[in-house]
């Protein structure tokens, strides 16, 4: 028997376009009743694209729980209440809630912003203009001297940075305009007379045009030179027998903290590579070194310990690339100890700044091993009558950073990592612009400016 078979074909019904009339858009809106009396008309066009609506700045004795709009809409649509309610929590200046069109059973949901007409403070973190001298490709090549371990120390004041380097060349500075330039122009140390220990040159800090470096002690004196005129042969402003003083390690120059005031007094700091401890150095009229002393270290702060005065307070940063950021007091004793993980353990060379009345915690991680990255960090720390409160709400909060810059490092066995920033003034004597600085080992250096908030429309 033949069997024919004959193929069938089949086909779905799929549902079509039902035209209808009842569109849905939001063409324009206004607010009818602004300010402190309620009376004040508000008008702002819509994003058809993005579906969002933002005003302009309105006034903060409005009555943000009952917000009447009045809008403009394709025929038959309307929006669906007649009021809204706008809470903002304390210290906050925008809050956005969703708004319906209706027209019968279409509609459509737009982002409403409104935003107070308050003063801004701080920094603009969404505006950096950035002068980049590391492995980052946006920016121009990494800086020459950073390779091979050769450069373990830099620093930044405002005016120049601070190269210190055994590299072909040797140790300089650069002039931060210059480099906004893209121009690179050093300026040598006069290093006659600079010598003895394992290296001459390690490490150094630059604070109001005075350059400090120090050389790599192990066995041998700790000696610190100083300069206000490169071209000059430098001062020996120390030459420590550390093996003289009580409790002090055998191996000082791998890190070097320097903070002294306008005048030149303060305190400078340095850890010994095995961890044992911390020497103090009295700094007085910048270049007067004398009275040292051991204070207490901490588990993890390593061989590249930082230790970074705080405004003109008493209380310090004390961190390292293992342990967690620490407020100590001049002579090492802690009053706050931040969670491991509340910023990323990495972070070292943690400095406070504060600029245009707000407060923020900036630090750089030093990539030691595996996977570890060089990133710039900048958070928020406003919040609190003192350092210590502020970490503390801030360990209370979200913690996500401000701003985050990667130096694209590599790991390696000496990641010395260093932080610093500058605050420009305008003709008035008020914060303007905030430059932050960091650099590390084999990474590069890169400088990032910030112009203060402004009031937008």
């Amino acid at each position: 028997m033949l069997v024919l078979m004959i193929p069938l074909s089949c086909s779905k019904d799929f549902p079509t376009n039902v035209e209808s009339s009842d569109k849905v858009v939001l063409e324009s809106i206004k607010i009818v009743n602004a300010g402190p009396d309620g009376n004040a008309v508000i008008e702002r066009t819509v994003d058809e694209n993005k579906k969002t609506v933002t005003f302009p700045r309105i006034d903060p004795e409005t009555d943000f729980s009952s917000i009447k709009f009045e809008a403009q809409l394709s025929s038959g649509a309307e929006l669906g209440q007649e009021t809204y309610a706008f809470y903002f929590e304390e210290g906050d200046s925008e809050e956005t809630i969703i708004i319906k069109a209706v027209n019968g059973k279409r509609f459509r949901e737009y982002l409403v912003t409104l935003r107070l007409r308050v003063p801004v403070f701080g920094a603009d973190f969404d505006k950096p203009e950035i002068y980049d001298y590391t492995n980052n490709d946006s920016g121009n090549p990494i800086y020459p001297t950073f390779q091979s371990l050769l450069t373990r120390g830099s620093g930044f004041d405002g005016e120049h940075v601070l190269i210190v380097t055994r590299a072909s060349g040797g140790t300089h500075l650069l002039k931060y305009s210059d480099l906004q330039n893209n121009n690179i122009d050093p300026i040598p140390l006069n290093l006659t007379g600079v010598t003895g220990g394992v290296y001459n040159v390690n490490d150094g800090a630059i604070s109001n045009g005075h350059v400090y470096v120090a050389n790599l002690a192990i066995g041998s004196n700790l000696r610190i030179y100083h300069w206000t005129d490169p071209n000059a042969a430098p001062d020996v402003v120390a030459d420590i027998d550390v093996s003289s003083i009580s409790g002090a390690g055998s191996r000082y120059g791998d890190n070097m903290s320097v903070n002294v005031d306008k005048n030149g007094n303060g305190f400078m700091y340095f850890g010994d590579n095995a961890v044992t401890g911390i020497l103090r150095l009295k700094v007085t009229g910048f270049t007067n070194i004398a009275d040292p002393k051991i204070l207490p270290t901490q588990t993890g702060v390593t061989a590249y310990v930082s230790y970074n005065k705080i405004g003109e307070s008493n209380k310090y940063l004390l961190t390292g690339y293992e342990a967690p950021i620490m407020v100590a007091n001049s002579s090492g004793g802690l009053s706050y100890t931040l969670s491991q993980s509340a910023v990323p353990i990495r972070g070292s060379d943690a400095r406070v700044v504060s600029f245009n009345e707000e407060r923020y915690l900036i630090m750089t991680t030093a990539a030691r091993r595996g996977s570890d990255a060089v990133v710039l960090y900048v958070y928020d720390i406003t919040k609190g009558d003192d350092i210590n409160e502020a970490l503390k709400i801030f360990e209370g909060s979200d913690k996500e950073p401000l701003f985050k810059y990667s130096l694209l490092g590599p790991t390696n066995a000496a990641p010395s990592t260093q932080t610093e920033w500058y605050i420009k003034k305008d003709n008035d004597g008020k914060d303007k612009t905030l430059v932050i600085y960091t650099a590390s080992t084999d990474a590069g250096f890169v400088l990032v400016e910030f112009p203060k908030k402004e009031i937008d429309d």
